[in-house]
């Protein structure tokens, strides 16, 4: 939810619970302006701690607080490692080439490619962590490099592809468990993606948009959010994503972690497809569960202005 379904949602439980907003400053130790703030939705993605202490106060669990309802409420299948809830990564799992944009980029207007990528990589971070916006970001990128102007989301859209295999990967689990979204993406890309479906335009459980958040992996509090977005226990939960600093910090704190290499799509698609269990289980045997993956790994035809 936003913060103004958070800010309400928050005022209704804690009025249910028969609290003031200063007896409940008190139980959950928070300052009485903040607490405002955050009833009122003027606090974009208040820190899960924060919540986590209100939840607390108030004697409810965070999912309970959040509202958080997702196919973990006795839905979900489990798979033999006792996942039920899987998340991907976006730029390197979902979808690859991005880089290409540098090399257009540099055609376009002259200058040396090597100098835009290490524009982009100073910048990345804070964009991605929504500290400024997008078109801030191309303002400070053209400024750095001497030219005109920066249209980053058309060079980016002009070069990303969808990873192979992994669209009929995600819609398959998505129909048997928990699935979710988190990634380090800049601010409007990820809606972007999605509306050109260049990644399955799903109705995901959870989406974790880090320009929303303002948390970046591999900081622990992002995986502590998307962890209480599902309401699942951490040996519930599976990561999967192309960058090893980012799960070795999900395995530390008890995920189930699986690194995509995206320079060998096939071979990680496939173990993308053991890691959740797209083999024979329960009532259903190998040769049926490969014929449901065949289905929907099969190309669809592309919608109208689609990449």
């Amino acid at each position: 939810m936003d913060e103004k379904g958070l800010g309400k949602r928050l005022q209704e439980m804690r009025r249910n619970a028969g609290y003031t907003q200063q007896q409940l400053c008190q139980a959950a130790n928070l300052s009485f302006s903040t607490l405002t703030k955050i009833e009122r939705g003027a606090i974009k993605a208040p820190s899960i701690f924060t919540i986590a202490s209100i939840a607390k106060a108030l004697g409810l669990g965070l999912d309970e607080l959040l509202g958080t309802k997702t196919k973990s409420e006795g839905k979900l299948k489990q798979t033999s490692s006792g996942v039920q809830f899987v998340f991907f990564d976006v730029n390197g799992c979902l979808v690859r080439f991005y880089h290409r944009a540098f090399a257009q980029i540099a055609r376009d207007y002259g200058v040396s490619p090597d100098l835009i990528e290490m524009a982009f990589l100073h910048y990345n971070a804070d964009a991605c962590r929504g500290s400024f916006s997008l078109s801030d970001f191309n303002q400070i990128i053209a400024k750095r490099l001497g030219i005109p102007s920066l249209d980053w989301l058309k060079y980016y859209l002009a070069a990303v592809e969808p990873m192979p295999g992994m669209d009929g990967v995600v819609s398959w689990a998505s129909q048997n468990y928990g699935v979710g979204l988190l990634s380090n993406i800049m601010p409007g890309l990820l809606k972007e993606l999605r509306q050109h479906k260049i990644i399955p335009d799903l109705d995901y459980d959870v989406i974790i948009d880090s320009s929303e958040t303002g948390l970046i992996k591999p900081e622990p509090e992002i995986f502590e959010l998307a962890q209480a977005k599902t309401g699942l226990s951490a040996d519930k939960l599976l990561l999967i994503d192309d960058t090893r600093e980012n799960v070795a910090q999900a395995e530390s704190m008890g995920w189930h972690v699986l690194w995509f290499d995206y320079a060998q799509p096939d071979e990680s698609v496939e173990q993308v497809k053991m890691a959740i269990d797209m083999v024979s289980r329960g009532e259903q045997n190998a040769s049926s569960l490969g014929a449901s993956f065949r289905e929907f790994a099969q190309p669809q035809p592309a919608a109208p202005g689609s990449h």
